[in-house]
């Protein structure tokens, strides 16, 4: 398959139907408005949703049911990284290229725009997302586990200990929960919903878990090699933040040789685990390969 023509045909679906839910910027108060925009529709892969649309698709789903839920859970990861940049956290100044969102609006509105983009996406999936493809008792499902994923159970609690952790000598179960939490939950519930959208069977969902949990953390791994060797240019950001900021991270703790191993060895159960779907699982495949191969 044509994984860069895929990847652009659902990131359009994806942009088209983001502008629809968000604000214009003459909307007031105008100030959030096009603090939310700036750091929503302004760059990004939509890496997250696609991966829902696929799951979704894999397991049988068709029509547009997925569509509330997939923007909702970009809006989600771009109120995390609001917040992540934030001063009080990591402290960045550029974010997919551009100056991050509290430095063109100021701290507070980055914040509420923050907050504002995750209370609309369970707006979103509670008013939209039940309908004639999604029926009301999945949709429940499927908002009660986005919730978990990203609440005290799952995003906040690994971005907690990752700060916690800061110029600290942590051991290896320390890191994994940090990465599986801050990075991989998300992009867990990413798969799951799509297949509880899509009607997965238990077998089915079990698969797309498997792989969920594999790619979740390959995903942050790739992100902390690309902090060691990635390109400024292509990562919109400077690299060595984490080595300056002192966080853990793979190669900190084994080496840039055992993350890459580490890294592949995922990238291997990740692909083994969607043999149950053959050829229709070759958009899960590909995207697989792809985290790997990122630049930023």
């Amino acid at each position: 398959m044509d994984l860069v023509e895929y990847l652009k045909r659902k990131k359009r679906l994806i942009d088209e139907a983001l502008e629809k839910v968000i604000p214009q910027e003459t909307d007031f108060p105008q100030s959030l408005h096009k603090a939310m925009r700036y750091a929503l529709l302004h760059g990004g892969k939509r890496i997250r949703p696609i991966l829902a649309m696929a799951a979704y698709e894999v397991v049988g789903g068709t029509g547009d049911g997925i569509l509330p839920y997939a923007s909702a859970l970009e809006l989600i990861h771009t109120y995390s990284l609001i917040h992540d940049d934030l001063p009080a956290l990591d402290n960045d100044d550029y974010r997919r290229g551009k100056p991050t969102t509290h430095k063109v609006f100021g701290e507070a509105t980055a914040i509420l725009a923050g907050d504002a983009l995750l209370t609309e996406a369970f707006r979103l999936m509670s008013t939209e997302g039940p309908g004639r493809e999604v029926g009301p008792r999945v949709a429940i499902e499927a908002i009660g586990e986005i919730s978990r994923a990203a609440g005290a159970a799952g995003m906040i609690a690994g971005q907690v200990v990752d700060l916690e952790s800061e110029g600290k000598q942590v051991e290896l179960p320390i890191l994994e929960f940090i990465h599986t939490h801050k990075t991989g939950s998300l992009i867990l519930v990413c798969v799951r919903t799509g297949g509880l959208l899509g009607g997965a069977t238990e077998v089915e969902m079990e698969a797309l878990t498997r792989y969920g949990k594999a790619i979740g953390l390959a995903f942050q791994i790739t992100d902390d090699i690309l902090d060691v060797e990635g390109n400024r240019i292509a990562m919109g950001r400077p690299p060595g933040a984490d080595v300056a900021r002192k966080k853990v991270t793979y190669p900190a703790l084994l080496g840039l040789g055992e993350s890459k191993r580490r890294y592949n060895e995922l990238i291997a159960k990740a692909i083994e685990a969607l043999e149950l779907f053959g050829d229709m699982g070759e958009p899960l495949r590909e995207i697989a390969l792809y985290i790997g191969k990122r630049s930023a």
